[in-house]
């Protein structure tokens, strides 16, 4: 299941035997048999940056978190879920593009995620989840497209380098806390 793993950050790679029936292994990374999931990245690989290979329509819960080496991670257009806290603590990690594919970004996905600087999320996501980039303390600006309805509890807590924040139009419910403790934002457009 998911987070089967979590924690478990000395792994530096996974080997499936070819007859197991339920899961696969590519570079050491864990996928379900057809590799449509990608179930685990190896917390401890030593790979800088890693892209997901085409045939990933969905990436498992916790399947990067508590990557110490990564800096980038490509997803590709053929995603179309990531799945809670899927980059948790990953500090090393300091972009990520999200496709269009997505609609969604889901609760704690880059929760502690310090080193992470840029991320782009595009207009076809509709909600901004719980506490999505809590303790993202490297983020000094964020784009939200005007596809976003909702932003969530917490989603930018504790995001010490925000300093503005523009708020679109499609926004109609901002959750308790969304930027709580970003302590250096100055300046929040509402429409």
């Amino acid at each position: 299941g998911g987070a089967a793993f979590f924690g478990s950050d000395s792994i530096v790679s996974f080997a499936v035997n070819s007859e197991n029936t339920k899961y696969s292994s590519e570079d050491g990374v864990l996928f379900n048999k057809d590799k449509t999931t990608l179930v685990v990245y190896p917390a401890s690989k030593s790979d800088l940056s890693y892209a997901i290979p085409n045939s990933v329509t969905s990436i498992d819960h916790y399947a990067f978190a508590y990557s110490k080496n990564l800096t980038g991670v490509t997803i590709p257009a053929s995603v179309t879920s990531i799945g809670e806290a899927a980059f948790r603590d990953s500090i090393s990690l300091t972009n990520v593009t999200i496709p269009d594919s997505v609609t969604s970004i889901p609760r704690d996905v880059f929760k502690n995620c310090s080193g992470l600087t840029r991320v782009t999320i595009p207009g076809s996501v509709t909600s901004i989840g719980y506490r999505s980039f809590y303790g993202c303390s490297g983020l000094t600006s964020i784009t939200i497209p005007d596809s976003v309805t909702t932003i969530g509890f917490g989603a930018f807590q504790d995001c010490t380098g925000l300093t503005a924040v523009v708020i679109p139009d499609s926004v109609t419910k901002i959750g308790a806390e969304a930027y709580n403790d970003s302590y250096n934002l100055k300046s929040v457009t509402i429409p």
